[in-house]
């Protein structure tokens, strides 16, 4: 089925060394970039991760050390990732909650400013998971009826997901075939997510939360209150920058409420004691 878009989409898929989002580094990453009018381009790019390929990771994936000798780093190639992605959506397999924080994490340590909150995310594997339970070789033999033959190749996988998201649309009548209902759909949990590690969210009051440990559940300003300290400690552990820059940002807010708070507070008193001087010299 033709996707239908208003604007173009970019499925991707990366080899990494390893699966820590924050520690971990890309070796090789491909889109297939799908345009308005369904036409396609394709980019592929081994990348130098400039750390060790542990064996076992280099035996899934096929990419070895020796590989990427003469491969660019991630910082050499990132203006031209993000020249190719342009003002593309983003979709991927399990791309929510790996290729896309990865990617992201990649771009900040490589000094970007992509723009990552104005898009729209589809995971395909969100809405395999919710319609079949299925992995992702187990989808293509499902959708498209075809055994996958080169698994762990970037641009393989991102051709095999981008052919398991066209058969998707095709075969559930229920899916809407355009991207705001995608992304919301195949968003993972009960809450919009404010990083892509799910460690911040948004609860049904429109709240900035912290979605993990301790605090679960609980507010960034209630949090503040309680644990000042619980922001710093998040600023100086192992997160994801990307989860840090969404923290600062919702902090920063909270600075700005609690600062225009004091400073109406302040021309409040200021207004009062005006008011009194007037009264005793009447």
């Amino acid at each position: 089925m033709q996707l239908k878009l208003t604007r173009p989409i970019a499925i991707f898929d990366l080899e990494t060394t390893g699966l820590n989002i924050t520690s971990d580094r890309i070796v090789e990453i491909a889109i297939i970039r799908v345009e308005i009018d369904g036409s396609e381009s394709e980019y592929l790019r081994r990348v130098n991760p400039e750390m060790p390929i542990p064996a076992e990771v280099s035996a899934i994936h096929g990419i070895f050390e020796a590989d990427l000798v003469d491969a660019p780093t991630f910082a050499e190639i990132a203006e031209e990732v993000v020249a190719f992605i342009g003002d593309s959506d983003l979709a991927g397999y399990n791309s929510n909650k790996f290729d896309i924080p990865v990617l992201a994490e990649e771009l900040m340590r490589a000094g970007s400013d992509f723009d990552v909150a104005s898009r729209r995310f589809v995971d395909v594997q969100n809405i395999f998971h919710k319609m079949e339970q299925r992995t992702l070789a187990a989808a293509y033999q499902f959708y498209c009826e075809k055994p996958m033959e080169n698994a762990h190749n970037a641009l393989y996988d991102a051709r095999v997901t981008l052919d398991v998201f066209r058969s998707q649309l095709d075969r559930y009548n229920t899916l809407e075939n355009n991207v705001d209902y995608l992304s919301a759909f195949s968003k993972a949990g009960n809450y919009n997510l404010l990083d892509f590690a799910g460690r911040l969210a948004i609860n049904e009051h429109g709240e900035a939360m912290y979605n993990f440990g301790k605090h679960k559940g609980k507010t960034i300003r209630d949090v503040m209150r309680s644990e000042p300290g619980y922001y710093g400690w998040m600023l100086d552990a192992d997160f994801p920058l990307y989860t840090k820059k969404c923290l600062r940002v919702e902090m920063d807010k909270l600075k700005a409420e609690r600062e225009g708070a004091k400073k109406e507070d302040d021309h409040t008193d200021l207004n009062a004691k005006l008011e009194a001087l007037k009264n005793k010299f009447k």
